[in-house]
């Protein structure tokens, strides 16, 4: 049994680039959703315990740590007319955007227990059926491009995209959907807004992943066919195996946690802080999301350039160090008394500063991590003769679980620890609640990005090696999968096109 890889593949169209990068805007819209509000509107809004909703997103996140890698495996091995990854790409838009509403809308329920129930399995939808898009998604990248520097660029395009689109959702929210009265009532605190907000990113998420799934269709017969297969619960299990066993997938996925469960912990707490620590209003809160949007597009455009110049592990880890500064500095003054009093003009300003930095390391990071785990790809087959993009892509979808996911149960067990309380007014929560959250928030930080920096090291991939592992590959020939029945049917058996692969057998 052997892959079959088109002959010659064309050169991606600018339309086709753009298309593909806008896939990005449904994972941005799901996880800004998710990272800055749910906590948020379960606790404050609803009335859940922070723990109690800390939990729940646990308990998805666990169970998708487990689907996720079964659903890369399952696009990496599927065969059909449409390829292996556009049949998730269209048949998730409809249940994920279903999905996303419904968790903004509870019904009226009786008891903790049952809201608690409504929530997991709510959110347990958005992320199984976000994964059947993003992970197919993300796995398109490694075969339409095999450029070191390219990949980054449309990476960062698509980075840019999604960024941009979570930071407008976001500012639409505040401003519109979730709008605060004159008077200071309404707002996030009230529940008579989610309604729209959960419709509006609804569309927004079924709009995008159709857009991109049809804007990528016409590439298919340039994509990997996979041959017919038996494997057994073993084999299978083997092959997942020796594919994950690699040091700089390992290298990557330990870094790659660490950092976006610190992107997450800052996320689920960032509107806790600007609303009960700094005292801002929601209009500063729109101006301070509005930034993003700047910061998406300075990121995307230095992340290239960095990976030219230093190379991507080294780029990741100087904005590594950068961001423990902007994750906890602010905070860290307050602390000593070095920052201005609250409703200031000045106190604005260095949060604005600091968001823009926090968002242009974010962006890079983001686009350079996706990028260093594209670049496995190739590493992982010249070792077991397999593409496994879906599988080893799954990494990158998880990394932005653990926003999310482990990122905002940090959040909420920081709420928990010091004992915040639920459906709290501006203005009215105890200083020394404030001050307790704040002592548990730096170190923590501090930590989690130490621990990032630390994994970061063991990625081994660079330029050269890279390379070489291209150079390998189109010199020797197809390698051979072990339990292989055949040689693979031409591309034209499952398009409709004449034969334009050619097959190479070991």
């Amino acid at each position: 049994m052997e892959q079959s890889r088109p002959a010659s593949t064309p050169p991606i169209s600018r339309a086709t680039r753009l298309l593909y990068a806008s896939s990005g805007v449904t994972t941005n819209v799901v996880q800004r959703g998710l990272s800055t509000f749910l906590l948020l509107f379960y606790n404050q809004v609803i009335g859940l315990p922070p723990k109690t909703v800390a939990t729940a997103i646990m308990i998805t996140l666990m169970v998708d740590a487990v689907l996720g890698p079964t659903i890369g495996q399952l696009s990496d091995n599927f065969r059909s007319r449409l390829g292996r990854r556009h049949p998730f790409m269209y048949l998730a838009a409809i249940p994920a955007a279903a999905a996303f509403f419904a968790l903004w809308n509870p019904p009226a329920l009786h008891g903790v227990g049952g809201i608690y129930a409504y929530l997991i399995f709510t959110l347990l939808a958005v992320r199984l059926f976000e994964t059947c898009f993003e992970l197919p998604a993300a796995s398109l990248l490694p075969e339409l491009t095999r450029d070191y520097n390219e990949r980054t660029g449309i990476i960062a395009l698509r980075t840019l995209i999604g960024g941009v689109a979570g930071a407008v959702i976001a500012v639409l929210a505040y401003q519109v959907f979730l709008k605060e009265n004159p008077d200071g009532s309404g707002g996030v605190l009230s529940r008579a807004g989610y309604f729209n907000f959960g419709l509006a990113s609804a569309v927004v998420i079924f709009v995008f992943m159709l857009a991109s799934s049809i804007g990528t269709h016409g590439r298919i017969p340039f994509l990997t066919v996979v041959p017919k297969r038996k494997l057994t619960i073993q084999e299978g299990a083997r092959e997942i195996a020796s594919t994950l066993n690699n040091r700089s997938f390992i290298a990557l996925t330990g870094a790659g946690t660490f950092c976006f469960i610190a992107l997450g912990a800052r996320g689920g707490l960032e509107i806790y802080f600007n609303i009960y620590f700094w005292g801002l209003r929601q209009s500063q809160l729109a101006i301070l999301t509005s930034a993003i949007v700047a910061a998406s597009l300075l990121g995307a455009v230095i992340a290239p350039r960095f990976s030219r110049t230093f190379g991507k592990r080294n780029a990741v880890i100087s904005v590594l160090v950068a961001s423990v500064l902007t994750s906890t500095a602010p905070v860290a003054l307050r602390l000593v008394g070095w920052m201005p009093a609250n409703g200031t003009a000045l106190l604005f300003a260095i949060l604005l500063v600091d968001m823009v930095v926090y968002n242009v390391i974010s962006t890079i990071i983001g686009v350079l991590v996706a990028s260093m785990l594209a670049d496995v790809v190739e590493d992982a087959e010249v070792k077991t003769g397999r593409r496994a993009e879906g599988l080893l892509l799954s990494a990158e979808n998880m990394f932005w679980k653990m926003v999310s996911g482990v990122g905002v149960f940090v959040s909420g067990m920081m709420l928990a620890i010091t004992a915040f309380p639920a459906h709290a007014e501006r203005g009215h929560v105890a200083p020394e609640i404030l001050r307790n959250l704040a002592l548990v928030y730096v170190p923590s930080m501090v930590l989690i990005y130490v621990l990032t920096i630390a994994c970061m090291w063991f990625y081994s991939i660079d330029r050269t090696a890279h390379e070489a592992n291209i150079a390998l590959l189109a010199a020797m020939p197809e390698s051979e999968i072990t339990g292989e029945e055949g040689p693979s049917p031409p591309l034209a058996a499952f398009v409709g096109e004449p034969d334009a692969t050619r097959a190479r057998s070991a």
